[in-house]
């Protein structure tokens, strides 16, 4: 991102290979991934380590899954076909599961499986965490409800504010899932994977993804 996209934007051609590219302390990139036909990673243009950065939680910070949840079109786009809220999903793994040591989330579609059991626990969700009744993934999660059409809130925040004094947040991974309630109004399911090393489980919140897209239309996600 640092050594290409921004000197290419620089030279005044297209940010490539970024999608994307927002300049400056509070902006960021946006790149397609070489995993999966339709994934795209959003990334800080500040140097931010992961989900433990503290600029994340500085007065002003960006909401950067706010800004993640925005682009979501790209994964339709990659794929060919419209999909709806309920079908993708946002993840910021923890730092035992990352790839980089730079914050990236990753944007694309839910698996179906992990879409069934959450639609199945809506009715226990709250605006409070509370612990699903099964893992996900192998994973334990908590939950809780976020409602209205954008993300107006920062789920980095919300997670920083429920932990305890001196708990590091760099052994959580969340998730954020578009979804529509049984009331028909748009939300999210926001997801709070904390690492258990000792269990196996890393917080590895991508795993709730699904990088063939077998979510959308059987044909979209042959291509």
């Amino acid at each position: 991102m640092h050594h290409q996209c921004l000197p290419a934007l620089k030279r005044g051609g297209k940010a490539m290979p970024c999608a994307y590219l927002k300049p400056g302390i509070h902006g960021y990139a946006l790149l397609k991934d070489r995993r999966g036909r339709a994934q795209y990673l959003l990334m800080p243009t500040a140097r931010m380590i992961g989900i433990e950065s503290p600029a994340l939680l500085a007065p002003g910070a960006t909401n950067y899954l706010a800004q993640a949840w925005s682009w979501r079109g790209l994964v339709s786009g990659a794929l060919g076909t419209a999909l709806s809220r309920n079908e993708i999903a946002l993840a910021v793994n923890s730092k035992f599961a990352r790839s980089q040591n730079q914050l990236h989330i990753h944007i694309d579609c839910v698996d179906a499986g992990v879409r069934q059991q959450l639609d199945a626990w809506q009715g226990k969700l709250s605006s409070h965490w509370r612990w699903l009744p099964a893992p996900l993934k192998r994973q334990r999660y908590r939950a809780l409800v976020v409602r209205g059409q954008p993300l107006d809130v920062d789920p980095f925040r919300l997670l920083a504010r429920d932990l305890t004094p001196g708990a590091g947040m760099g052994a959580h991974t969340l998730v954020v899932v578009g979804t529509t309630f049984a009331d028909g109004r748009p939300g999210f399911i926001v997801l709070d994977g904390p690492a258990d090393l000792a269990t196996g489980q890393r917080g590895s919140g991508e795993a709730l993804l699904d990088h063939r897209c077998r979510i959308a239309s059987p044909a979209a996600a042959a291509r």
